[in-house]
């Protein structure tokens, strides 16, 4: 502070010890508790008088890096509109917790010996702190920690739930294993083979039933990377085939994996996004993800075996056209019907030079095993094969077809195996052209279409006939509808509807995730463990990296940090049938699972007994306890979720998987997670880089203005500037320490909320906040005298003006908070506040409304002020200013006099003049008389009370 500086001047220094004595005194006083129906937190009187909204983030990792000021934007935002909801009445819950395990503590640890709890406690501690000093109002009670045994324990039981469940499609839902035995026994649902369930062996009872599960495990095509000696997700490759971690290169393999049959429940899945309110590209999203498509399931008999070639087509009307087939390099049957030898006549551009088939088939699996999916279906990409050297036979026109694999054609698509159209499809017409393969139109093209290319449009049928079924001259939908009929009468094929999604891989060899509850005995048969064995905690190990190979080695074993744990493994336990000797599960879960469920947790965190307390769980998130605005009928769930749109697919459909099947097993009344979800922007930086274009750091760039031309040096050497993501590597972080050491944590949290629509990203400028700053310190010197420290307010009552203006900030801000119209509402407050500046003195009707008003976005010196206006309690629970809904109607409105239909005039005039009153002032205006000049006035128009229009001539 300056030495003449006002002792009590509104400034970094100041707005630090405020903000630091508030925090304290909310943790103290436990203002942001948040009462339950039911448990040791309930409060039946508050809960009955309050409705209810629960408002959440989206988990955070605690990084060792710490925040930059684009990560607290949803935060700031959630607090804000949580602390309105409080004000407006309403029991708010709003916390927070962390998403501990994961890959990035794990290879911290390796790389410096210490545990992971170690340092990604350090991260959460940090994080923490950070968070604190910029006010959020969480309930500290309810934040939880995935990595907490108390917490994953819960993990693990819910894991079992979905083990021991299986989706009934007859009813829709999902059902308890036991109740899968019985339809079994009864019949209702048949057995693999068809046999009575007493005529099959107890292993083949247990296939029956493991092959129902909602959580199975079987052999997988996963994506294998030596290099990490681990299994990794398709989200953690890149377009070229690597990890994004290590830039290993990826290997398809099959290879025995945990799997979630998320698959059951597509449907429900794609029909209930309709049920919620959540933007239209995150709902268009997930559709595209899960991918449900109609269409027909054809079987193409290979030639010469017994084996068939099962292929899913949407448009079945083509089959006369289909004069190739091409499966999936990873496709089962390919190793059944490739032949020793190529057969007689094999043209050499199908073999690509090998020897034989089965070593053309062999080298090119092993190639197709280092491209990512997506590099494999990038359009444009030149499109390569190899022949199989087997031959298949369309069902429906009895013509033999080459059968090839080409990368192209993905398991994770359909049935892995395609009946290729070429004259109606651009890959298979790319493929066609690449091995010289035949083509054949089915489908009339257009006058207009290139002959050298696919033709996807519709026309009718052609080349489509034979003495079996005729569809030339047929429009689209009877041709397919015809081969359906045909297929089915013939048992060759059957009308279905198959999807994009796949089964979730749900299984990682690594050391820092869940530990699965699942044990096998000395036959390898897994056995689930009961509750009273939860949570099956994590082992001290010595060293917590998985075993990793060259990373060209594409033919290694997965082995788990875990295997080496051999005290932990091998175990004896007593599952209720006398004590056995048992072998644990040394995969871990995924770093999704403990997200899947958080919300559930934070309801009921210290409840040792169940997930959630029934009450509780209906309370909260139950169907009809939400305000059900824009939803076709209310599924439960968050009131308000928030979050980054990087999220939109896999966190939230997996999330919503987890949530279907507790929902059905009856532990909870929510059938969705999610009820409202809000995808905020980002904060973006410009960055700049050297005559090298390495990056500077940005805070050091020194800017130069010459007339209209804006120039950048560093150290005295021109740089370049670009915009881009803040981050480390680009050397332009900007950390909410600095800000709250600079400016304070209000000045702050009002800058991140005026920066533009909080769905929008908004570039970060650290020299804009001090219009944050210059805003809080005339409100501040509104309310005290900067040199006294006393209240400077008065108590006569505002100005006409004044108090108009103040109820219409008091309506525009309340609808702007419940919005989420954060931006508007700062200019709203700020317009106000530079009014009562205008004043002599402040009235105090007017700053005690306008600092409750600015109180959700600087809570710190609202509580200040809100002390010094003479109030003893915090403004936690104070409720929010109400407008007087007289005062939001005009005094005047502004009447527009034209002459001719050009503005001459505007005239201030009552809201309820009447038409004649308003002929007279109009005809008597100055400007419109001096415009009419000489002229006489024909005819006057009159729309009261907001437009004369005077013809003259």
């Amino acid at each position: 502070m300056s030495e003449t500086e006002p002792q009590h001047r509104y400034n970094a220094v100041l707005a630090g010890q405020i903000e630091r004595r508030w925090q304290d005194r909310w943790q103290e006083s436990g203002a942001f508790h948040a009462p339950n129906p039911a448990g040791p937190w309930a409060e039946p009187d508050k809960v009955g008088r309050r409705k209810k909204i629960m408002i959440q983030d989206m988990f955070p990792y605690p990084s060792g890096a710490g925040l930059h000021v684009g990560h607290p934007l949803g935060y700031i935002a959630t607090d804000v509109f949580a602390r309105y909801q409080r004000a407006a009445g309403r029991n708010v819950l709003y916390t927070l917790g962390y998403d501990a395990f994961g890959l990035p503590a794990e290879q911290y640890a390796v790389q410096t010996g210490q545990h992971p709890r170690k340092t990604t406690e350090e991260n959460m501690g940090n994080m923490r702190r950070q968070l604190r000093q910029l006010g959020l109002s969480h309930d500290d009670r309810r934040s939880i920690v995935t990595i907490d045994p108390n917490y994953y324990r819960w993990t693990q039981w819910i894991f079992l739930q979905i083990y021991n469940a299986w989706y009934d499609p007859s009813a829709g839902r999902a059902r308890p294993i036991g109740e899968l035995v019985s339809a079994f026994e009864s019949g209702a649902v048949p057995t693999p083979d068809g046999r009575a369930w007493a005529d099959l062996s107890d292993e083949e009872r247990r296939a029956a039933v493991d092959g129902h599960r909602l959580a199975y495990k079987s052999q997988s095509p996963v994506n294998w990377a030596p290099g990490l000696g681990t299994v990794v997700a398709n989200e953690e490759v890149t377009a070229e085939g690597r990890t994004e971690r290590g830039n290993f290169p990826v290997f398809k393999r099959n290879l025995p994996q945990w799997m979630m049959r998320i698959t059951a429940y597509a449907d429900r899945l794609i029909d209930d996004l309709d049920r919620l309110d959540w933007p239209e590209s995150i709902k268009l999203q997930q559709r595209n993800w899960i991918g449900r498509s109609s269409g027909a399931a054809v079987r193409f008999a290979v030639d010469g075996s017994d084996h068939s070639i099962e292929v899913f087509t949407t448009r079945p009307d083509t089959i006369f056209g289909a004069t190739f087939m091409v499966l999936a390099p990873e496709h089962p049957l390919v190793d059944a019907i490739v032949p020793s030898a190529w057969p007689e006549g094999t043209q050499g551009a199908w073999t690509e030079g090998a020897a034989d088939p089965q070593a053309a088939v062999a080298a090119y699996r092993l190639a197709t095993s280092r491209r990512s999916d997506l590099d494999r279906q990038t359009d444009g990409k030149v499109k390569t094969g190899v022949f199989t050297g087997a031959y298949a036979v369309n069902p429906v026109s009895g013509e033999r077809v080459p059968v090839f694999i080409a990368d192209y054609v993905l398991m994770g698509y359909g049935t892995g195996a395609v009946m290729s159209v070429p004259a109606e499809d651009p890959r298979d017409w790319a493929f066609a052209k690449a091995y010289d393969l035949p083509y054949r139109r089915t489908v009339q093209p257009g006058p207009d279409h290139d002959e050298d290319s696919a033709f996807t449009g519709t026309g009718p049928m052609i080349n489509s006939s034979n003495e079996r079924i005729s569809l030339d001259g047929k429009d689209v939908g009877d041709a397919k509808a015809d081969v359906i009929a045909l297929l089915e009468a013939d048992g060759t094929g059957r009308g279905t509807i198959t999807y994009r999604l796949r089964d979730w891989l749900f299984s990682r060899q690594r050391y820092w995730g869940e530990p699965f509850p699942i044990v096998y005995d000395e036959d390898g048969v897994a056995h689930a463990l009961p509750d009273s064995m939860l949570p099956v905690k994590l082992p001290e190990v010595a060293d917590y990296s998985p075993k990793t190979y060259e990373p060209e080695d594409a033919d290694s074993q997965p082995e788990s940090p875990l295997s080496r744990a051999s005290e932990w493994v091998e175990v004896e336990l007593d599952l209720g049938d006398g004590p056995k000797k048992y072998r644990r599960e040394t995969n871990t879960m995924p770093n999704w699972a403990g997200s899947c469920w958080y919300e559930l947790r934070y309801l009921d965190p210290a409840n040792e007994d169940v997930l959630v307390d029934p009450a509780v769980e209906e309370y909260w998130m139950g169907p009809g306890q939400g305000d059900g605005e824009g939803v076709v009928a209310d599924p439960g769930g968050v009131d308000l979720y928030v979050g980054g749109s990087e999220h939109a697919v896999l966190h939230l459909l997996y999330a919503r998987f987890w949530h279907k099947v507790l929902h059905d097993l009856g532990h909870v009344s929510s059938d969705e997670p999610f009820r409202r979800l809000f995808n905020q922007g980002m904060v973006q930086a410009f960055a700049f880089r050297d005559s090298r274009g390495y990056p500077v750091p940005a805070a050091e760039v020194e800017e130069h203005l010459d007339g209209e031309r804006t120039t950048y040096t560093w150290q005295g050497k021109p740089v370049t500037r670009e915009y881009g993501k803040m981050g480390k590597s680009l050397k332009n972080v900007v950390t909410p320490d600095q800000m709250c050491d600079e400016y304070g944590a209000d000045t702050f949290r009002v800058y991140e909320m005026s920066m533009g629509p909080l769905d929008q990203s908004r570039p970060w400028e650290t020299r804009a906040v001090v219009g944050a700053q210059r805003f809080l310190q005339r409100l501040w010197r509104n309310v005290v005298d900067e040199e006294t420290g006393a209240a400077r307010v008065v108590d006569d009552e505002p100005d006409s003006a004044t108090n108009r203006l103040l109820h219409k900030t008091i309506d525009g801000v309340s609808r702007d908070y419940e919005n989420l119209h954060f931006n508007t509402a700062v200019a709203k407050l700020i317009e106000l506040n530079n009014a009562v500046t205008k004043l002599d003195a402040p009235p105090r009707a007017v700053m005690g409304p306008l600092v409750q008003m600015a109180a959700p976005l600087a809570p710190h010196i609202a509580e200040e002020l809100w002390s010094a206006l003479g109030h003893s309690q915090t403004m936690t629970d104070e409720p929010f200013p109400v407008a007087d809904p007289q005062l939001l109607v005009d005094d005047t409105v502004t009447c527009v006099v034209q002459v001719m239909g050009k503005v001459r005039d505007r005239l201030q005039v009552p809201p309820g003049i009447s038409a004649a009153d308003l002929e007279v002032l109009a005809r008597e205006s100055e400007k419109a008389l001096a415009a009419i000049g000489d002229g006489q006035i024909r005819k006057v128009i009159v729309r009261a009370p907001k437009l004369v229009n005077i013809v003259a001539s």
